[in-house]
């Protein structure tokens, strides 16, 4: 084999697949809600992910920072109330979703990779994904689906994040990626997903819009 076909071996590309991905939803909580930066979006994106992993069968674990201040996971983040009863929930007061109960439950669903999304993207979001690259773990950012109060930190996060190891991707990107091909059994309903999500405000969209409006005046 060539040095080069070796080196080709042995490249991580950071492909996603169903039976190796857990998704997780970082403390998407009432009392965030307001003060978040393209807070709706936030949640918009967490409803799309949550439905997406309904229809590929992909498991989802939660997490709620201390729930007794900061309120409950938003009700909204779910396109079914009912899916939200039975979402594996994790209370705690660390920052980084990696608590002990949270992490012996991961191993039991036996996953390699984790797509995470929530908030806050500078704190418990970036914590996460730290403490999941140091235990060997593919991370997957949705960078339209994590947020901080300030923008200036989830930039900042981002790149943070991005620099140790992490992916950056998009809500549909991993959707699709997860898919695979037109003839996964389950394309049309994630596209009719997709479609739907997609008439719905996405704010750092209308952002980049402006932005490069701005730089053509």
């Amino acid at each position: 084999m060539s040095s080069t076909a070796v080196t080709a071996a042995k490249r991580v590309v950071g492909k996603l697949k169903p039976e190796n991905t857990a998704f997780l939803l970082c403390d998407v909580q009432e009392r965030f809600r307001p003060l978040i930066y393209r807070g709706e979006t936030i949640v918009r994106t967490a409803q799309y992910m949550t439905s997406v992993a309904k229809a590929l069968k992909i498991p989802i674990v939660a997490s709620q920072q201390y729930t007794k201040v900061f309120g409950p996971t938003v009700a909204d983040c779910f396109a079914d109330v009912k899916d939200l009863e039975t979402t594996p929930t994790f209370e705690k007061k660390l920052f980084s979703m990696c608590v002990d109960d949270l992490n012996e439950h991961v191993k039991t669903l036996n996953r390699s990779s984790f797509v995470l999304f929530g908030i806050e993207t500078h704190v418990c979001v970036q914590q996460t994904a730290l403490d999941l690259l140091e235990q060997g773990h593919d991370v997957h950012i949705v960078v339209d689906g994590v947020s901080s109060q300030q923008p200036h930190d989830r930039e900042i996060a981002l790149q943070r994040m991005s620099q140790a190891g992490a992916w950056l991707t998009t809500a549909q990107s991993a959707a699709f990626m997860l898919m695979q091909s037109a003839d996964h059994p389950n394309f049309k309903a994630v596209s009719k997903l997709t479609v739907e999500h997609m008439k719905l405000p996405n704010e750092f969209n209308e952002l980049e819009k402006n932005e490069r409006k701005r730089s053509l005046e």
